[in-house]
C-alpha cells in the first residue's frame, strides 16, 4: 500500500521540529490552523509558531516513532510514541508516550493541515514526572489498582 505524501511530509517535519525551525510551520499548516491538546487549544500559525518556539525552547531532545497512518480525504489518523527529554521532567530522564493525531488537510489541495488535534495522557507526559504531584500521582495510582 502506498503512503500519502501529504501525510508523509508531516511526520518528516515533526521529526526535525526544534527551536530553530518553527517559521517553517508555514509550509505544514495554514494561516488559520486550529491547534488542540490535552493542555492547550491554539488558533491561528503566528499562536501555533510562538506555542512551538515556547515548547522547544528548553527541550533537551525531541523525537517521535510514527506507527499506524490512515488517510481517507481530508482526513488523516497517524499513531505515534513521544521521546521527550527536558531537565524539568523526570530528573532530565528521557520519557515515552504514546499518542494520536487527528489531522485535517486543507480542502485546496495544498496539502497543508487546517486542523490538528493530539490526544495523550497528559499525567504520562507532564504531571507524573513533576517532583511533588509526580509523587500523589504515583500513590493514586497504587491505591487504585494499577
Amino acid at each position: 500500500m502506498s503512503r500519502d505524501p501529504s501525510l508523509e511530509a508531516f511526520c518528516a517535519f515533526y521529526n526535525k521540529l526544534d527551536k530553530t525551525c518553527t517559521e517553517k510551520l508555514y509550509k505544514l499548516y495554514t494561516q488559520d490552523v486550529e491547534f488542540v491538546d490535552p493542555l492547550h487549544r491554539i488558533d491561528g500559525l503566528p499562536a501555533l509558531e510562538a506555542y512551538f518556539q515556547a515548547l522547544y525552547e528548553n527541550v533537551t531532545a525531541c523525537r517521535f516513532d510514527f506507527h499506524d497512518r490512515l488517510r481517507q480525504g481530508d482526513h488523516a489518523f497517524v499513531t505515534w510514541t513521544l521521546h521527550l527529554t527536558h531537565p524539568r521532567l523526570a530528573g532530565g530522564q528521557a520519557i515515552a508516550v504514546p499518542g494520536c493525531s487527528r489531522l485535517t488537510f486543507a480542502a485546496d489541495g495544498s496539502g497543508r493541515v487546517c486542523r490538528h488535534r493530539d490526544y495523550f495522557d497528559a499525567g504520562a507526559l507532564l504531571y507524573e514526572h513533576l517532583p511533588v504531584i509526580g509523587r500523589l500521582i504515583g500513590v493514586i495510582k497504587r491505591r487504585a489498582g494499577r
